[in-house]
């Protein structure tokens, strides 16, 4: 798969452009393929689904199928979520589905693109929804939203769905392998795993987890080290440590701990709960039921942390939550 040299960005650079590239995914693209025999009888698609898992990318390489070198001119691409009221719907989008064949040769339908299509008005939505009846002949759209539930049911039903799950870890190391020999970079097998785990099945996000870290690198080697200080996360001992000390009824060591992750690392209360949440549910030596009543404390204080609240209070008074379950655990032993 060769790739223009003059393309800075690693996520563009190696962006696929046919369908045989796309990275897993296997049963949504051979169901395209499928559709892509005979295009013409191609209904409306609706891609739905979490970020960065080849949605905008399988709706280009379908609009590079079908249209080759000229595919940019007759596909519109659109983020919905900026442009998402009815008068974007009945002035642009309208008017470019009115092409007729006789305007594009033996085309036979041109394509609209609409990203983030979840964002769009309930009022926008509807009227869509007349013109995907009325353009038919003339133009095929594809919804890509990461929510399905958002799109009204008329729309769905005039589509063609397909759910994007997330992304297999070891497609994605086999991936980030393949970029970083392409760009001349060791990338360590634990910090592969790091960025994986890191970005949970965003291949998007994963890419430019390893181009930043491999910034940071003068030796061309990615190792832990530096993907975690390039991800704004602490080391997972360190984070480990710190719960211990919690659980084990020593809070003022526990809270010192988490300034210095907070100071050392730069993480806001937010960055240090999500990781707290992630590491629970490796101390071996916490049952299943004690594990979802800590995951239970960390919801609690997690929406604390989004409805605005002091972070250096509310992970002080998680880690005191932390301490007390420690001692009744203790006292029920």
């Amino acid at each position: 798969m060769e790739q223009p040299e003059n393309i800075s960005m690693w996520v563009e650079k190696y962006r696929p452009k046919t369908l045989d590239e796309v990275v897993d995914l296997k049963s949504v693209v051979e169901s395209l393929k499928a559709f892509l025999k005979t295009p013409k009888t191609m209904p409306h698609l609706l891609f739905a689904g979490m970020p960065g898992t080849g949605k905008t990318t399988i709706a280009l390489c379908i609009a590079r199928q079908l249209f080759g070198s000229s595919w940019r001119t007759f596909t519109l691409e659109l983020n919905a979520s900026d442009e998402r009221g009815i008068k974007i719907v009945r002035e642009r989008i309208k008017d470019f589905a009115r092409y007729t064949r006789g305007a594009f040769g033996n085309i036979p339908y041109v394509i609209i693109i609409l990203d983030e299509s979840d964002q769009m008005t309930r009022q926008a939505q509807t009227a869509l929804r007349r013109i995907m009846e009325t353009s038919s002949n003339t133009c095929r759209f594809m919804l890509i939203c990461n929510y399905s539930s958002k799109i009204i049911e008329p729309i769905q039903s005039r589509c063609a769905v397909f759910r994007f799950s997330m992304l297999d870890k070891e497609n994605m190391v086999e991936h980030l392998g393949y970029i970083s020999g392409k760009e001349n970079v060791s990338l360590l097998p634990d910090a592969a795993e790091a960025i994986v785990e890191y970005s949970e099945g965003d291949l998007r996000r994963a890419i430019n987890a390893l181009q930043t870290a491999s910034a940071y690198t003068k030796t061309k080697t990615v190792d832990k080290k530096a993907v975690l200080r390039v991800i704004g996360e602490a080391s997972p001992k360190k984070v480990q440590l710190m719960l211990n000390k919690a659980l084990g009824s020593d809070f003022v060591e526990a809270r010192r701990m988490m300034y210095e992750l907070m100071g050392q690392y730069g993480l806001s209360g937010s960055d240090i709960i999500r990781q707290v949440h992630r590491e629970i549910f490796k101390v071996s030596h916490l049952t299943t039921e004690e594990k979802a009543e800590l995951a239970n404390i960390i919801g609690e204080y997690d929406f604390r942390l989004v409805e605005g609240a002091n972070d250096d209070i509310q992970l002080s008074a998680l880690l005191a939550q932390f301490s007390k379950f420690g001692k009744l655990r203790e006292a029920g032993n």
